[in-house]
């Protein structure tokens, strides 16, 4: 039941401030992306993805901003792990979509076809994975063993991503290299939020950096696009 007499504090008010930036963000620059790409397939799979990056995530902090504004509730913690499940889901196209701008922006390389192989199944199976309602999304406890082989999954198909981007290094000069080091920050943030939060509420904070990252790989797109 929603908390009586609940007064956010001031850590609350600042999460949800910056949730609400960060998928403020997020729509701006999809929206730039689709309004500029001028038929551009590789900023038009940047609007995409980032749209994916928003439309997923909303799911899950939308329920966190109400929850830090106006109180915790059943209703609340059911929409809060059924975001997270999305967003778990999302989150994997989200570096299948990054794989093919890698493919778009550097057209002059080929992607070895092991790395792409990698890249699918891990994201498929992490999907799967996701799909279980052994998961218990829902519930406080969740499903410790399930999180630790879905993460590792996942882990896998971010790393395939990562190869991609070490692979062109700054081709082009676009220096993208750094996409590389976004999802590596991306990575070592989640994962311990992930298998910790429950019991050391504070390993939470991760959270932070590892969106900060998202935004940086958004923002090294528009970088290219104007």
């Amino acid at each position: 039941m929603k908390q009586n007499n609940y007064k956010p504090q001031l850590p609350d008010v600042m999460e949800a401030i910056f949730d609400a930036a960060y998928l403020i963000f997020d729509l701006i620059a999809a929206i730039l992306f689709f309004i500029y790409s001028n038929g551009d397939m590789l900023f038009i799979l940047y609007g995409i993805l980032t749209l994916t990056l928003c439309g997923g995530d909303a799911f899950h902090l939308v329920p966190r901003i109400i929850r830090a504004v106006c109180g915790s509730s059943d209703k609340i913690k059911k929409q809060l792990g059924i975001g997270l499940q999305i967003s778990s889901i999302t989150m994997t196209a989200f570096y299948i979509i990054l794989m093919y701008i890698w493919k778009f922006t550097f057209p002059g390389f080929t992607i070895p076809v092991i790395i792409e192989v990698i890249i699918w199944i891990s994201a498929i199976v992490r999907i799967v994975i996701c799909m279980f309602p052994q998961n218990n999304w829902c519930t406080d406890e969740g499903n410790m063993k399930l999180s630790v082989i879905r993460n590792s999954v996942f882990a896998v198909t971010g790393i395939g991503v990562i190869i991609l981007y070490l692979i062109s290094g700054n081709a082009y000069g676009y220096h993208l290299t750094r996409m590389a080091a976004a999802i590596i920050i991306s990575f070592g943030c989640y994962i311990p939020v992930t298998l910790f939060s429950k019991t050391k509420p504070k390993v939470g904070l991760l959270m932070i950096p590892k969106t900060c990252a998202y935004m940086w790989i958004i923002a090294m797109g528009l970088k290219l696009l104007f």
